[in-house]
């Protein structure tokens, strides 16, 4: 079953149609992409996502039921640029948010102390947020975005601003999230951590969808034969030809690719045939980025 499910959604501002015919579902429990380039529409379909703005056609459900004024109480969600107000104290404004999203004082105080002691940081409660570091206000954004135990939850670049330790931290409480049942949704551009962390995504360009599955799938797909040859002593010259193209070569490795009419066990035969000492033989298939900006320069 799907956590989140859009249908034909489009969003027109004057004579910009940011969001464009959209569907796809995003399965309950997953870790899931939301890519694009700048101005590609992945703002646009979260204000829709999380009620901000309503879409102009089509339907958005949530678990299931259409989105409706109750739904941003089982969302969360984080967004690039963050609202935190500067003057109030790190507890007033987690206090107020809580009870934006419906919480009861008591169970609101609660589950912020909680966090704050989590993040070894229980004195904060009386600092304001003017006070704090760009990573400390980063901290309290994410605690505001999950105290309430979101269904869904929706970050748009969640680590920018963040040093290795934090976004480690970070990282891990999604995880734990993620394994409790919240269901994650990741707005970025940063596709090394895609691949990191999603399991399927969907790659939006100019308000179109353009491309949406599993990652392992979708790196199957757009693979070129590619394979990566360590090895000791020296690589044949003759082994050029027709059926196999060196890419790149080292002193120590290899990259090959298999011409279309041929597969890995001729290319691994024919190293064996010639006596090169091989150490490993792997398939290098394409990073998400590479498959990004193929997708989009189409």
């Amino acid at each position: 079953m799907s956590i989140l499910s859009l249908r034909n959604v489009v969003k027109q501002y004057h004579n910009h149609r940011a969001v464009d015919g959209v569907s796809f579902e995003i399965p309950k429990g997953s870790i899931f992409g939301l890519l694009g380039p700048n101005g590609a529409g992945k703002t646009s379909l979260i204000r829709i996502i999380t009620t901000i703005t309503g879409a102009d056609e089509g339907e958005v459900f949530l678990d299931g039921e259409k989105i409706n004024a109750d739904s941003p109480r089982h969302i969360g969600y984080m967004p690039e640029e963050r609202g935190l107000y500067k003057k109030m104290s790190v507890g007033e404004q987690l206090m107020y948010l809580a009870q934006l999203r419906g919480m009861e004082k008591k169970e609101a105080k609660s589950a912020i102390v909680y966090w704050l002691e989590k993040f070894d940081n229980k004195d904060w409660w009386n600092k304001k947020i003017e006070e704090l570091s760009k990573g400390m206000q980063q901290k309290i954004q994410f605690i505001a975005t999950v105290m309430h135990k979101p269904k869904l939850l929706i970050l748009d670049e969640p680590f920018t601003g963040l040093d290795p330790l934090n976004t480690n931290l970070i990282k891990e409480e999604i995880y734990k999230m993620n394994q409790e049942g919240t269901s994650v949704v990741f707005s970025t551009h940063r596709m090394e951590q895609v691949e990191e962390i999603c399991k399927d995504i969907v790659l939006i360009n100019q308000g179109q969808k353009i491309l949406e599955g599993k990652v392992s799938e979708i790196k199957e797909n757009f693979k070129d034969n590619l394979f990566k040859i360590e090895f000791d002593g020296s690589f044949p010259e003759d082994l050029k030809s027709n059926d196999f193209k060196i890419v790149s070569d080292t002193a120590k490795d290899v990259t090959i690719q298999v011409t279309q009419g041929h597969d890995s066990n001729e290319l691994l035969r024919a190293l064996i045939d010639r006596g090169i000492r091989i150490k490993s033989f792997s398939e290098v298939l394409p990073t998400l980025n590479e498959i990004f900006i193929k997708q989009v320069e189409n």
